[in-house]
């Protein structure tokens, strides 16, 4: 009879398998393409922007010993602070653009009389006096924002 399959179903088994086939290759040249594409991809992650910063300079001056507070660049934000500082006391660093610079000064138990000064790109921006026990003054200017 022409046209009729063996009985032994040896046709189907010839179908089977290379569908079978086909999709195992299928899968490898995903699979294939995939981990080159992973291998290839030679494009760079983009660096994180530097943040503009501006010169910043604090000054303190005058008698006695002073807890001294101030903003430098950070990542958290927060400031450093000196303890027992001996006068005249000074320091310049960067801080980022948008952020306000500012240094705050307490005197101790013994009182006495002490000035904080900030410049901002070399330039004087503000001075302010403490004085008597546990006396406090603070300096800050707004810088730009980027």
């Amino acid at each position: 009879m022409a046209g009729a399959e063996p009985a032994d179903g040896s046709k189907d088994k010839d179908t089977g398998s290379r569908a079978g086939i086909a999709i195992a290759a299928a899968v490898l040249l995903a699979c294939g393409g995939l981990v080159g594409y992973g291998i290839l991809n030679t494009e760079e992650k983009p660096k994180p922007r530097a943040v503009p910063t501006a010169e910043v300079t604090y000054e303190v001056t005058g008698e006695g010993t002073v807890e001294i507070s101030y903003l430098a660049r950070s990542e958290s934000g927060s400031a450093t602070v000196v303890k027992d500082a001996a006068l005249p006391w000074k320091k310049t660093v960067r801080v980022p653009l948008g952020k306000d610079p500012t240094v705050a000064i307490v005197l101790g138990e013994e009182g006495g009389q002490a000035a904080c000064t900030l410049a901002v790109r070399s330039t004087h921006v503000q001075r302010a006096t403490a004085s008597g026990t546990y006396g406090r003054a603070t300096c800050s200017a707004p810088l730009p924002r980027p």
